[in-house]
């Protein structure tokens, strides 16, 4: 046998998936227009289903959108949708709906970017190799950072969460799970208050970063036997505070862990409807 693979390429790390986003939102009727008549995106139809919050998936990631004050992520969302003709068609179709909102959308070579209701900056990805073998995916949250917080904020995810992290450039890009990235690129705009919005990982090592954490005092929450929170990030070779954002982080003992997220095909419709169509695979064929 050759050695024809880069083996290394398949490495992912501690962090094993970056399941969600957690973002409030004041209208679950805008919400609901903007995600899910929109994006095209999914309710999810077990859990969360009354009218103060809703979990939305796309693919094996959700976003979680309780009612309350508007919380906006400081940076971008990524996301990949498998049709970005069909998504600039029904984005369009809301100018009307969310006018008078912060809605807005823009055409690029190779991506969309949508401003949500209230301001949220998402990239809608055609499926790409560079983020792995989806259709459907969540593939990287970008935070805007102050300048020089990038090695610093690489090197506490190499050694506080064990999460291998490369900083170069003034951004730092963490390995956050198979073709999953947190993104941290710093920014010379003054910096914005951090407004309580969340991230969810599942790590495979779970009690290693919860010692690391709490040596620093850096816990937050105790949340139960499967998981705890942290917010702060701190350079571990000077411990200077760098940024803040809640980081729920669950083991993969978890009972939602790898729970199966139903995906729905958007461009099916009651007047041009197709049998055996009706859900969207969010894996692409496998490929060597």
């Amino acid at each position: 046998m050759n050695g024809q693979y880069d083996r290394a390429t398949e490495d992912i790390g501690n962090i094993v998936a970056l399941e969600h986003v957690n973002i409030r939102v004041p209208d679950q009727r805008l919400a609901t227009l903007f995600y899910i008549s929109g994006l095209g995106l999914t309710r999810d139809p077990y859990l969360m289903t009354g009218v103060t919050n809703m979990w939305v998936n796309v693919g094996r990631g959700q976003f979680h959108l309780p009612t309350g004050e508007a919380q906006v992520l400081r940076g971008r969302i990524g996301l990949v949708l498998p049709d970005l003709d069909t998504l600039e068609g029904r984005l369009a179709a809301l100018r009307v709906p969310l006018d008078g909102t912060r809605f807005d959308f823009s055409l690029a070579e190779n991506h969309v970017d949508v401003t949500c209701p209230w301001g949220n900056r998402i990239r809608c990805h055609a499926p790409d190799a560079r983020f792995g073998a989806v259709a459907l995916a969540m593939p990287y949250l970008e935070f805007d950072v102050p300048e020089g917080a990038a090695e610093g904020i690489a090197r506490f995810y190499d050694v506080v969460l064990n999460a291998p992290a490369v900083a170069e450039s003034g951004t730092a890009r963490v390995a956050a799970g198979a073709g999953q990235t947190l993104v941290f690129r710093e920014s010379a705009a003054a910096p914005v208050p951090y407004d309580g919005h969340h991230i969810q990982i599942y790590v495979a090592d779970f009690s290693g970063p919860h010692g690391r954490l709490g040596g620093r005092g850096l816990i937050t929450e105790e949340s139960n036997r499967y998981q705890y929170r942290f917010k702060d990030i701190v350079d571990p070779a000077s411990g200077a505070m760098l940024f803040t954002v809640e980081h729920e982080v669950r083991s993969m003992t978890h009972p939602l862990y790898s729970r199966p997220l139903v995906n729905r095909n958007p461009d099916q419709t009651n007047a041009a409807f197709a049998a055996g169509h009706e859900e969207r695979p969010w894996a692409l064929p496998f490929s060597d």
